[in-house]
């Protein structure tokens, strides 16, 4: 005979009990806060797609075998379809009008836009350090003439006429498409830097429009689906707009995670994630050239410690190549020290943590027995098709089985059981939304 469940409703509402008066805690079965019932996740982060980053990094990745995300600067790589350029009116229209009025918020962001792609040598500084002063310092009226200033040497024939425009940075070479696709086949997952690495803070809303699409556009022709799920922006940009804009356009930002249930700790902030009552921490922290090794290890500890924290590393420039690189030496140090921590430690591609926290947070799971085989249903209530990641199940089982048959579809496998201080309990992957999961003793 099979019996129904009781349906016992708790915090954020992943599990629904088996009756405790009927079978006790056999059966009861819960998702786990980390793939594979790890105690935090990692991920590898790189900006910018420096040369380095693959031709040094990645062999050290490989060695440990590690995955990484990329966040790549589209325009700059040979053969993509989409280059910087501004999105607006006549530029010689605004240079000219820059002579009558000066810069104010009605105007701002159409000339902070259009001041990268006036055609001069010399000129996307002026939007560079016109987006710092207003995104970081919120020094409006500074940037309003750091503008000015760029259109009036503009006006003075300052600048030499150049044959190419856009933002971008210096990365001392760039790797192919070929090569990206390659990796991406391997298992790295690549996501967007925008076209040109632009303050995106400072665009008005044709040009941040641009930059976000263009790149997803050319990320999707070159890689797929699968890699249009993360974006970056550029500089690690908080701007509410901005970020909206890239939220709007991707599944996910590095920037900021919106979701009640995360606590986002960004680079520049001294939060201790430690206190923190979200039920995830996303800890961002950034390796660069000064940071002791150390400092590193002690990051990793601390997420172990903690229990809910996603430890994002962000890292730029590699070998001497790119903004405050590591060195090889350091880089293969501390990912030894993680490969060390690995039977705690879930490291994985950006995209697979953010997919696997809110698969969990919009998920439950019932289950029922009948006899000596224990009937499991994975649901979870996301719409987006993009949300397709294996959930980890904790399935309490009688203390005699040693070895359990899982089974989903047309899927199976054995595992051992594991034991703790109250209960004998089976680990597996299950798909949500797809065929109950049966488990029975494996002889």
């Amino acid at each position: 005979m099979i019996r129904k469940i009781t349906q016992i409703p708790v915090i954020l509402g992943l599990v629904l009990f088996l009756s405790q008066a009927t079978f006790g805690q056999t059966g009861k079965t819960e998702i786990t806060k980390w793939q594979y019932g790890k105690d935090a996740a990692i991920s590898l982060t790189y900006d910018d797609g420096s040369l380095n980053q693959f031709r040094v990094a990645v062999p050290i990745m490989d060695s440990f075998g590690f995955p990484a995300t990329f966040f790549i600067i589209t325009g700059q790589i040979p053969g993509s379809q989409y280059h910087g350029t501004f999105i607006g009116r006549p530029t010689n229209t605004i240079i000219e009008e820059t002579a009558k009025l000066p810069t104010n918020s009605d105007n701002f962001f159409e000339r902070a836009s259009a001041i990268a792609f006036l055609g001069y040598s010399g000129t996307r500084s002026f939007h560079t350090e016109a987006g710092e002063a207003y995104d970081e310092d919120r020094n409006f009226n500074r940037a309003y003439q750091i503008i000015d200033d760029g259109y009036a040497k503009v006006r003075q024939g300052a600048f030499q006429l150049e044959e190419t425009g856009g933002l971008s940075a210096d990365q001392g070479g760039s790797i192919t498409w070929g090569e990206i696709t390659a990796l991406a086949n391997r298992g790295y997952e690549f996501a967007s830097h925008t076209v040109t690495h632009p303050r995106v803070a400072v665009l008005d809303d044709a040009n941040l429009a641009y930059e976000l699409e263009k790149s997803r556009q050319e990320i999707f022709a070159h890689l797929g689906y699968k890699h249009t799920f993360s974006v970056e922006c550029p500089f690690g940009t908080e701007n509410e707009r901005a970020i909206n804009f890239a939220l709007q356009r991707y599944q996910l930002a590095r920037n900021y995670m919106p979701d009640p249930f995360v606590d986002d700790i960004d680079r520049a902030s001294t939060a201790d994630p430690a206190a923190s009552k979200k039920e995830y921490v996303r800890w961002q922290r950034g390796p660069v050239t000064k940071t002791p090794t150390e400092a590193i290890k002690s990051w990793v500890d601390k997420s172990l410690s903690t229990g809910n924290v996603w430890l994002v590393l962000v890292s730029h420039g590699v070998d001497g190549v790119g903004w405050e690189p590591k060195t090889h030496t350091e880089i293969n140090e501390y990912l030894a020290y993680i490969k060390s921590r690995q039977d705690r430690l879930w490291i994985a591609a950006f995209q697979d943590v953010g997919k696997y926290i809110r698969e969990r947070m919009h998920g439950e799971v019932r289950w029922y027995r009948d006899g000596d085989v224990f009937s499991v249903v994975l649901h979870q209530s996301l719409t987006d098709v993009c949300y397709d990641l294996p959930l980890t199940l904790k399935t309490v089982v009688p203390p005699e089985w040693e070895r359990v048959a899982v089974r989903q579809g047309t899927r199976s496998h054995v595992v051992s059981v594991i034991h703790d201080q109250e209960h004998v309990y089976a680990l597996y992957q299950a798909v949500p939304n797809g065929e109950v999961v049966e488990l029975s003793r494996a002889r």
